[in-house]
Parts: structure tokens; sequence; C-alpha cells
């Protein structure tokens, strides 16, 4: 899952049953059956959204399409049709959109909330706008498993196509930095507009960093996982709940309920949408929100939550998550390009960011929500920090007052802890699977990143991209899956440009 506002998640595409409403039946006029296109202006992001609406046995039902994520036919619930007046849910992805309808029956016009408003206006159509079929996957003949040492040329061969034609061509001033280990060997380097020293937004990937401060507080003995995160608060800032509350552990395994965005998110600057949401921002959400668990609270991906846990944890410590993140982690690490703000001197190798269609993108500042996605770092500064989570009984920790805690704290950050769903689960905000073990994902405004680590297999890797996620595929992603087969020496999927057919 991704870092970033407002964005229908691609964990959700391709439900195709429209799900009929329980609620209240039509009026008779106006009509709200037939299609529907609109445009979500949402921080950062502006996404086509088609909508669905028929009748069945009397009953209204619908779905959504989110064309530019490829997700299609996400179910419609709780549908309630009354003069002019129009609401459903979208449960999949925790959404709801209300409003009404013109009296020519020709636009819906209303908001889409799903954490946080945006309005979300919709024009009748004649007809289903037509759907582009998913690229065509290819895959490039499976050779002798990869050593890390030969990696680089291998990769250079295989990407041939996409630094000529394709994701890397000169025209889309893409670059991607890679850090890789197999059994002891390092490499770091980087291909298109990219050096191997280049620094870039790695978006949630963050996350992970904010699970193993946790730890290490833990091991130190300043927190207990099971420490309502009230208490990490101002005093007064939020009730005591009248039963179970949102635990510290809850935060960092997106088990507290809390939506994927505040409320009262409302950026002034969609390029750079969280730099004026500001802690005081944050209490007040959480003081209107509150912090009781629900009873059903299961996995539901949450930048607020893991922001506000940065946040508690930043208080508990008695400094800004920055100087948390320097001392308990990059600092015993040793990983001096790693951090939320940059010098000037590391700003010259800030490798700027770009939209997915190529063009410029602003660098984001995360202000309250620094803890969820606002590390910037290197990709050999991640390979560091990915080597101590394949050995931690083995880092060579530098002269560090909270080294000592470290690999116990990263040992216990790699115990999974709740199921997440298809099969996978999730430890201190790691994500673990049978395709890439422990993994998490990053996409801000201008960049797109994951990390991954196999202990069994004995490797690591980060792939650094300074494009943001695209609408027909992730390329970062096909990458690092590349990667894997090429260590496996099983066929790998085609990095070369996409086919559209």
């Amino acid at each position: 899952m991704r870092f970033a506002a407002f964005l229908i998640s691609l964990a959700f595409s391709n439900f195709v049953l429209a799900q009929r409403s329980s609620a209240v039946a039509p009026d008779t006029s106006p009509s709200a059956e037939g299609f529907w296109l609109g445009t979500l202006h949402a921080p950062a992001v502006t996404l086509r959204i088609q909508l669905t609406v028929t009748t069945e046995d009397g009953q209204l039902a619908c779905s959504l399409d989110s064309l530019d994520q490829d997700s299609f036919g996400l179910p419609c619930s709780n549908i309630i049709h009354s003069d002019r007046n129009l609401s459903f849910d979208i449960p999949i992805v925790k959404g709801h959109w209300t409003g009404r309808i013109s009296e020519d029956a020709k636009t819906l016009t209303g908001i889409w909330n799903q954490g946080g408003e945006a309005p979300l206006v919709f024009e009748r159509q004649e007809k289903l706008r037509p759907l582009l079929a998913p690229p065509t996957v290819h895959y490039d003949q499976a050779i002798a498993p990869v050593k890390a040492a030969d990696m680089e040329s291998v990769l250079r061969r295989d990407l041939a196509q996409a630094l000529k034609e394709g994701d890397l061509a000169p025209a889309t001033s893409a670059g991607v930095a890679i850090g890789l280990v197999r059994k002891g060997v390092r490499r770091v380097f980087a291909y298109g507009t990219a050096k191997p020293e280049s620094i870039f937004e790695i978006g949630s990937i963050t996350k992970t960093f904010t699970g193993l401060i946790l730890a290490q507080m833990v091991q130190q003995g300043q927190v207990r996982l099971d420490e309502p995160i009230r208490e990490l608060l101002p005093s007064g800032t939020v009730a005591k709940p009248d039963g179970p509350e949102i635990t510290l552990l809850d935060l960092v395994t997106q088990h507290s309920g809390l939506p994927r965005m505040p409320d009262n998110f409302k950026p002034a600057d969609p390029g750079n949408p969280y730099a004026d949401y500001a802690v005081p921002d944050l209490y007040t959400y959480v003081a209107q929100h509150g912090v009781k668990k629900p009873a059903d609270a299961g996995f539901l991906y949450s930048n607020v939550g893991v922001g506000l846990l940065g946040q508690g944890l930043a208080n508990r410590a008695g400094v800004t998550y920055a100087k948390l993140l320097r001392s308990e982690i990059t600092d015993p690490l040793g990983m001096n390009d790693t951090s939320i703000s940059l010098s000037e001197s590391q700003e010259h190798r800030f490798i700027p960011g770009h939209l997915s269609n190529h063009q410029p993108a602003h660098a984001w500042d995360l202000n309250a929500f620094a803890g969820a996605g606002g590390v910037r770092s290197t990709a050999g500064d991640m390979l560091k920090y990915l080597e101590a989570q394949l050995h931690p009984q083995k880092i060579n920790l530098l002269n560090s007052p909270n080294a000592r805690t470290l690999p116990a704290a990263i040992i216990q950050s790699q115990k999974l802890q709740a199921d997440v769903g298809s099969g996978s689960k999730i430890a201190f905000a790691w994500m673990f699977n049978s395709k890439f073990a422990y993994w998490h994902n990053g996409a801000t405004g201008g960049y797109s990143s994951i990390a991954f680590f196999n202990q069994d297999e004995n490797f690591a890797a980060i792939v650094l991209l300074n494009t943001a996620i695209s609408k027909r595929r992730t390329f970062e992603e096909m990458l690092a899956e590349h990667i894997i087969e090429r260590f496996m020496g099983r066929q790998a999927i085609s990095l070369g440009p996409v086919d559209e057919r």
C-alpha cells in the first residue's frame, strides 16, 4: 500500500460484483440510473471516477471504477435515494459519497469522504467509458542464479529497452538507484538520471523506521506495547474512552480502526499537501475522533495512525521525531544520509521528483506526518538498514548511546503480529508475504520505492525511483520482483515498455 492521500487503494482493484442496497428504495424522479463520470480532485492526485447505477428487483445497485488506478467494480452499499438526494458507501475502501441529483438528472453534485473530504461531481454519460485491458505481462528467459556482484551488469542488459524507450528513457528524466546484498556481498548502483549517492523520498517505508523506534523504546523501558497512545499525548488532548482504547501496538500493526487520513486534512497546496498540517491539527483531529478502539478493528492502512504513533514516541522521548530517528536508528547504524530534512550539501544530491506523466513534482514536507512518510535516504544508507534487518546480531554498530538495544529491537520489530488478508501478515509496519518475505513500499508526489529482505534466502534490496506511481504499472515493484527472480534463477518479469493492447 502507498503513502498518499485520497487514493482508492490499488490493493482493492478488480472487484467485479455490484452489491445490492438493503436501504431505502429509490424514488421515481429524478432517476439516478445510468452511467456517470466524474473527477476527484484530491491532494496531490486527480482521478477519474466512473459510477454505474442500476435497479435490480426494485432496489438500487451501483459500482464504482477508479479508471486511473485500474480499480473496477468496487461494490456500493447503503444506497439511499430520496427525492433529489443520493448517497452510498464503498465499503471495501471505507469511502462514502453524498450529494444531489440536478433537476434535469444530468449531474450528481456531491462530496467524497475517505478519511477526508474532496468534491466529486458526476456527469451523466451515454455509455461506459471503455476500460483499458491490463498491460500484457512478458517474461525474460530464466538464467542461472545471479550473484550480487553480477546483478548490475545483468540488470543493465535487462533494462536496455526501458532505458531506451520505456520507464527510464531520457525523455522521462527518470532515474533509479538500487542497493542489494546477498550472502554478504553488497552492491549499490544506478541507471537513468540517478546516481548511486542520489537522495530520494522513501514515502511509507518510513513507517518501518517508526516501528523500529517503537521497538527500541520498548527495549529501553520507555514505553509498553499495550500502552494507550493517549498517554503519550499532551495532558488533556483527548478524553479517556469507555472500554478498550488504541494502543501503540494497534497503531504499528494498522489495527487501530483509525482511517487512512484525518477529516481535517485540507491542504492549501496540492503539490505539497502535508506541509500545512501541523501537530496541533493532528491533536485537534484526535480530540474529535477519540481513541476508543472499535470492537471489529481489522487491518486498515492508516497514515494518520502511524503519524500519530511517531509523534507520540517523540513526545515521550522529549525530542522531535527527526531527532528521535537519528538517536535511535541512523546514528547507531551510521546512516548519515537518512533524515527528515537535508543539509545544504545533501540538497545538491536530492534528485528531482516527477509525476507519473514525467512532469516535475514538488518535494513533500510531511510535518505532523513525519513518522508515516517523511524520511529521505540513499540506496547505500537503506542497504545498511536492510543488512541490519537481515542479520541483527551481526551488525557493526557505531558508538551510540542507543546502539546496545538495537539488535533486540530489530528482532522484536520483525515478529509477525496480525493478519492483513490474502495470506499476508504484518509485523511492526513490515508486511510479510510469500513473494517478497518482509517488505514495504512507498510513494509521494514525485517518488516511489520498495524495500524487502528475505532471511531464508539471505538477500535484501532497495529500489528508489524519482517518479510517482504509474496509472498502468508500478515500475519499481516490477524491478524488485525482477531482482528476486534473477537471484533465484527463475524467468523474470520483463522490464521493457508496456504493451497497452
